[in-house]
């Protein structure tokens, strides 16, 4: 890369920050987005943008929505599976054959009040499951936004270190020329010979 697109380059950069920069101090940081003000304050005071999702949704959850998410956990594991099909096995024992011999049990069959209790169940069982389900949606959509902000962040700080290893290699160049200049200019006295005005950056 030569000095000269190295220089245009740098200056094409430099515009394009003050543009930015005029941009946001005539219309204030009220112009943008709740966040891409949040990565412009952690950018600039060079803060962490990460977060813990579990932690961000902990402190947003209201009772109703724990309640939800303990609800469709205990519906989805195998111990609520055991621990109803143990009761119903029981109500059917207890209904059938304990009862039938004293003079016929409170349920019999076709367990009508069973059905009905099952039926409620499932009738408030189903809204939580979808209310947790709503939740782990929302979940995923923070933890998206989250991401976002951390791949912005990144992307300014990588742009921030190729600005930064641009100007050293401008720099370095232009000290290159210089002493080339004056090595030129040197060799030219010795010899004899008048050479051009050295080259300055």
């Amino acid at each position: 890369m030569s000095l000269a697109t190295l220089n245009a380059s740098q200056a094409n950069a430099d515009s394009q920050v003050t543009q930015l920069a005029r941009q946001l101090l005539d219309g204030g940081a009220s112009c943008l987005s709740a966040r891409e003000q949040r990565v412009i304050l952690h950018v600039a005071k060079r803060m962490h943008v990460i977060q813990d999702v579990n932690i961000v949704l902990a402190e947003q959850q209201t009772f109703g929505e724990r309640l939800a998410d303990r609800v469709a956990q205990l519906g989805g594991s195998w111990a609520f599976i055991m621990v109803f099909t143990g009761m119903l096995l029981a109500w059917v024992l207890v209904n059938t054959v304990v009862l039938a011999r004293s003079g016929g049990g409170f349920d019999p069959y076709p367990y009508i009040f069973l059905n009905l209790i099952l039926s409620m169940v499932a009738a408030l069982q189903a809204p939580m499951i979808l209310m947790s389900q709503n939740r782990q949606a929302a979940r995923d959509r923070l933890a998206a936004a989250l991401d976002y902000e951390i791949n912005v962040k990144a992307e300014v700080e990588i742009m921030s270190l190729h600005d930064k290893l641009d100007r050293i290699q401008i720099e370095h160049l232009e000290g290159m020329l210089i002493t080339q200049s004056a090595q030129i200019e040197a060799v030219g006295k010795a010899v004899g010979i008048r050479t051009a005005k050295p080259i300055t950056a």
